[in-house]
């Protein structure tokens, strides 16, 4: 997730790792691929997902594993495939030349309706469908239909905390960016760096989290944005609390609040540093949980989430990321579209959320209706649910509009760093974006 769609490809939890076993559908005498071949010499009805190479294909071989064990009429074959730009380019070219595989993994949000779903996929059934969470269901729509089951948990974007520090300063969990701030003096008056951020290497990504994360905080104050955004009448140079993501990022550097090596740490780094107490707090996404469990296990329990704040407690809620979704193409027909809807019904139940929570930590909560999460899970994902809960979240502004731009983090970092301030690092990024929805051919623009 260093490119343009550093976050975007974050989604996917894990570094991205080769090519391994891709497996192309081809087209043969006109037929798709989706109807070659439908049984076996078993008689069973043998279908391909296709999944990223990184956590979606852990999280889909689960699920495929419980779905094959669950019944016998069917067998699910996980393909992999790459991810960032290349797996995007991949996909696009599977569906425009019928050649998918008969299930597929892929994004939710802004960048699903850039694969052209009502031309190349097939609409789920309301059995299916009535089971997706109210706030999962829009990120795979298009117009009156919805395409798309969801696959792992939900994320967010916020703060991650040290408890014990917090309890032992006797602080309270901030609901305004002011208390933010006194937490953070008090923190760095007991000798502990109160801000975490990991500039170094290829980590620069990590500086986005105070603007990304402030979102939800956007939202509230200026309801259309998104879409005024995507239509080019409003920029984060002149959007007060747009522009603010980038005001919480200089303050934070001349206020001295964060660590000192911040140009050189990690973010393996920044999150060990924020297990063992050494820092307090991380803006981060919710996700990266699974690298802090990997690298300090016994620590897991003393980290919490909260919400980036703004500025009325009121309101205060988080701004989160959508899981992705499994899609059916249209090149799936007869006995293998049976098949995979069977693997869809299956999605959407408990045992499949069980499935997936054993293979992979739950981060946030499952996006399917009366799926609930495992008793035992981090604080960190019982955090990040509660704000689902209370219905105080907001989706990442990627999954309301295609524009981001390329150079996003690096100008994060120049406002985080001192080299620039907010305002000139805002206006960098409203003509970064300009240039990359240029390129998308928007209106507007």
């Amino acid at each position: 997730m260093h490119n343009g769609n550093a976050i975007r490809t974050r989604r996917t939890l894990t570094s991205l790792a080769g090519l391994a076993g891709l497996a192309l559908a081809i087209t043969v005498s006109g037929c798709s691929a989706g109807s070659l071949g439908d049984s076996g010499s078993d008689g069973k009805t043998t279908v391909t997902l296709l999944a990223d190479n990184g956590a979606g294909t852990i999280i889909s071989t689960a699920l495929a594993k419980a779905f094959n064990a669950s019944q016998s009429g069917v067998e699910v074959k996980v393909e992999t495939r790459p991810g960032g730009s290349d797996g995007d380019n991949l996909v696009k070219t599977r569906l425009s030349t019928n050649s998918m595989a008969d299930v597929f993994l892929y994004n939710t949000g802004s960048l699903f309706q850039q694969i052209n779903p009502g031309r190349y996929l097939q609409p789920l059934d309301a059995d299916v469908t009535s089971k997706l969470a109210d706030s999962f269901t829009p990120q795979v729509s298009a117009g009156a239909q919805v395409f798309g089951v969801p696959i792992g948990t939900a994320n967010a974007g916020g703060i991650l905390y040290n408890i014990p520090i917090y309890q032992r300063l006797k602080l309270k969990v901030p609901t305004t960016w002011d208390e933010f701030i006194a937490n953070s003096q008090k923190i760095k008056a007991a000798g502990i760096d109160p801000v975490i951020q990991t500039y170094g290497g290829s980590d620069t990504w990590t500086a986005q989290l105070p603007v990304l994360a402030d979102f939800h905080n956007v939202a509230v104050a200026d309801p259309s944005f998104a879409q005024d955004y995507t239509d080019n009448k409003v920029k984060f140079a002149t959007t007060p609390a747009a522009l603010a993501g980038f005001q919480h990022l200089q303050q934070i550097h001349q206020l001295g609040l964060q660590n000192k090596d911040y140009a050189a740490a990690t973010n393996a780094q920044g999150l060990t540093d924020l297990a063992i107490g050494k820092g307090a707090q991380y803006p981060m996404l919710s996700s990266l949980l699974s690298t802090l469990q990997q690298n300090n296990p016994d620590k897991v329990q003393d980290i919490g989430f909260f919400a980036q704040p703004g500025n009325d407690p009121a309101t205060n809620g988080a701004t989160v990321w959508s899981p992705n979704g499994l899609y059916i193409p249209k090149s799936t027909t007869g006995a293998k579209l049976d098949a995979v809807k069977k693997l869809l019904a299956y999605a959407v139940t408990q045992p499949a959320c069980d499935a997936e929570s054993k293979a992979a930590t739950p981060t946030g909560p499952y996006q399917v209706k009366g799926c609930t999460l495992p008793a035992d899970v981090p604080q960190v994902t019982k955090d990040v649910a509660a704000y689902f809960d209370s219905g105080k979240t907001t989706p990442a502004l990627e999954f309301l509009s295609p524009v981001k731009g390329p150079n996003l983090e690096n100008f994060c970092v120049q406002a985080g760093s001192g080299i620039a301030d907010a305002q000139k690092a805002a206006k960098l990024y409203d003509q970064d974006v300009t240039k990359q929805a240029q390129q998308l051919g928007l209106k507007g623009w």
